[in-house]
Order: structure tokens, then C-alpha cells, then sequence
């Protein structure tokens, strides 16, 4: 996608980084076109480990606990409905939206990966889904309709890159 700048980390070495790292870039890609965002975008992303993540959601949320994903909107977006205008959302020193920071335990994926029975690959590129929806409104604070929007948007978008629909 042209006009989109992924700035990705590694705290963990891992001999699958090219790999997560096409997935993460492809599910970013994905989202972003399912959700009609045409204006260029930054994103931030962090790859750790359970201790990385543990410390992020600890300083962020006062959680201290080590979890899957956690991100972090730049702005409050309506979900599903992009705003028409980007101009206020534009950082003038890039002409780019900042939308915001994502920190994913590999560590974590590789176990619920195992758990759910699919592939490192397919919770990678889950967990980059749900955080992008985050990045752009969605939410799933509760156990009602916002969860169940969420959910189904992951699950469409997901069913639009080979390898990553639900088995």
C-alpha cells in the first residue's frame, strides 16, 4: 500500500521475524483498505515477548499482568465510519496520520496459537487485526454489541488474506 509507514521493533530475536513481519504488514494493509482508509498512515509496531508486553501493559494500564496485544489510538474514531476529512488528523511534518502504537507478545501468540490449534502466522495476524480495529474506534468494552462488531469485522477481514480465515 502506498502511503503507509510502518515503523516495526523487534525486542525479541526470533528466526521468524521476516516472516511476522510480512503478516503484520499484510494484516495492516488489509484493514486499512476493508476500513476505506485511503489518507497515509504511520503505525507504530513492537514485537516482545510476555516480559516486554508485561511491563508496557504495567506502565500503560496499571495491569500487571502479561498479555496478547495492547494498542494505543492516537485518536478517538467513530468504528466503521472513517472520518471524510483527514486534514486535523494529519501530522504537518509528514503529511501522514499518526494512528497510533501496537505491542504484540510473540511469545504469547506462539502459545494461544497452540491452544486454538492454527498457526503462529494466523495469531499474529489476528492479533494485528483486533489492534488495528482499535487503532481505528472499534472497541469491546463490553459483552454486547460493541464486542460482537468487533468481532465480526476481525473475522471478514481475517477471511480476506488467505491463511488467516477461522479453521
Amino acid at each position: 500500500m502506498e502511503n503507509l509507514k510502518i515503523n516495526m521493533t523487534f525486542e525479541c530475536l526470533t528466526w521468524r521475524q521476516p516472516i511476522i513481519s510480512r503478516v503484520i504488514t499484510k494484516c495492516i494493509e488489509t484493514t486499512l483498505a476493508a476500513e476505506h482508509i485511503t489518507v497515509p498512515c504511520e503505525i507504530n509496531v513492537m514485537v516482545t515477548d510476555d516480559k516486554g508486553i508485561h511491563a508496557v501493559n504495567l506502565a500503560s494500564r496499571q495491569i500487571d499482568a502479561p498479555t496478547d496485544v495492547l494498542s494505543f489510538p492516537m485518536f478517538e474514531l467513530e468504528p466503521g465510519n472513517a472520518p471524510e476529512e483527514w486534514d486535523e488528523y494529519l501530522d504537518p511534518a509528514t503529511d501522514m496520520c499518526p494512528l497510533g502504537d501496537m505491542c504484540i507478545s510473540l511469545e504469547r501468540a506462539i502459545a494461544q496459537a497452540k491452544e486454538y490449534g492454527h498457526s503462529v502466522k494466523r495469531e499474529v495476524g489476528y492479533l494485528t487485526i483486533h489492534s488495528m480495529l482499535h487503532l481505528l474506534g472499534y472497541d469491546h468494552l463490553d459483552e454486547g454489541p460493541m464486542k460482537r462488531q468487533m468481532r465480526a469485522r476481525e473475522e471478514a477481514i481475517a477471511g480476506m488474506i488467505p491463511g488467516m480465515e477461522r479453521k
